[in-house]
């Protein structure tokens, strides 16, 4: 079944069919997309690409792009962000692009406890090519055959609507976590007049993680962290539990997780490894598919660069966080 074919599945049968949005594998790697509270938890001004290419058969893959950019407004214990993405499915029949702006408040409740609530504002433009698309009603029912055109009722295959989000994330020492929620307004992103069943759902996420030390018992004992991690994600009837740990040792990243789709089987088996300087970190993770699908997704890959930027700046002891 070819995707156009797919596309036409689901028109047919849509209330089966809900919006969903794209996920990341290295979720840390892209913060302001995990939760709008980790604007500004980082001492110096922060830049993050992110590049997703989902399911590469014959370069006809899911990809995604991400461009943010945070930082802390030191005097005021505030955090702005920005964040640019675009979305691509198979064909360029849906197109997907939004600019969004966070904002954060931070609070310190002990002298080892913090606490950041988040805010997250901005606009979707989501655009569909209907060429060579065929909708029911271009269908006869006794003969089959394909005429007319059904394309009077469409918003010039695009919509563009306004999107809200909530966050927090707290602290306790080497404990850390955090919850959002994602489409506050569950935006309409139909561009068929009159239908009821295009509205984007609520997306709810929780997370929290914790960093352990240890050390290498040999003649040159090294120090390294071990950081287990699990997030929970539901939207609609979707729901997906990952679980997993990363590994940091001096310069290098390593992790591991499992990624279960609640309610179906489990999904994918997820490996990354990364490297880090002062300034500047690189990751990289591919996702190894459990489901039937692998004859068909071949996978993910997923790249991420962050960048601190400036000058250190001189902040309060305490400010900053330890998320991997």
């Amino acid at each position: 079944m070819n995707f156009k074919r797919l596309l036409l599945a689901l028109l047919l049968f849509p209330c089966a069919v809900f919006a969903q949005d794209p996920g990341y594998s290295q979720f840390f790697a892209n913060p302001l997309h995990l939760n709008p509270a980790f604007a500004g938890t980082t001492e110096l001004p922060r830049m993050v690409v992110n590049y997703r290419n989902q399911w590469p058969q014959k370069g006809n893959s899911f990809t995604t792009y991400a461009l943010s950019y945070d930082f802390l407004l030191t005097k005021r214990n505030a955090g702005i962000g920005f964040q640019a993405y675009h979305d691509r499915e198979p064909n360029n029949i849906i197109t997907t692009s939004s600019a969004t702006f966070a904002y954060s408040y931070h609070l310190q409740l002990g002298l080892e406890s913090f606490l950041t609530l988040g805010l997250n504002a901005g606009f979707v433009r989501k655009q569909f090519d209907t060429n060579g698309l065929i909708f029911p009603s271009e269908i006869d029912q006794l003969s089959g055959v394909i005429s007319g055109s059904d394309l009077a009722n469409l918003y010039e295959g695009n919509k563009t609507y306004p999107d809200f989000a909530i966050g927090a994330v707290g602290q306790h020492r080497e404990v850390f976590w955090g919850a959002s929620l994602y489409h506050l307004t569950t935006p309409d992103e139909s561009i068929q007049e009159g239908d009821n069943k295009g509205k984007v759902p609520m997306k709810i996420t929780v997370h929290a993680g914790t960093r352990l030390h240890r050390f290498h018992h040999a003649l040159l004992s090294r120090r390294f962290t071990l950081s287990p991690n699990i997030l929970y994600q539901q939207q609609g009837s979707f729901k997906q539990l990952n679980l997993g740990i990363y590994m940091i040792e001096k310069s290098f990243l390593f992790g591991a997780w499992f990624r279960n789709n609640i309610d179906t089987r489990p999904d994918a088996i997820i490996a990354l490894v990364g490297f880090a300087r002062e300034k500047f970190q690189f990751g990289y993770s591919f996702d190894y598919t459990l489901s039937k699908l692998s004859n068909y997704s071949y996978g993910s890959h997923e790249l991420s660069l962050t960048f601190l930027l400036a000058l250190k700046v001189k902040i309060k002891s305490g400010t900053s966080f330890l998320f991997p």
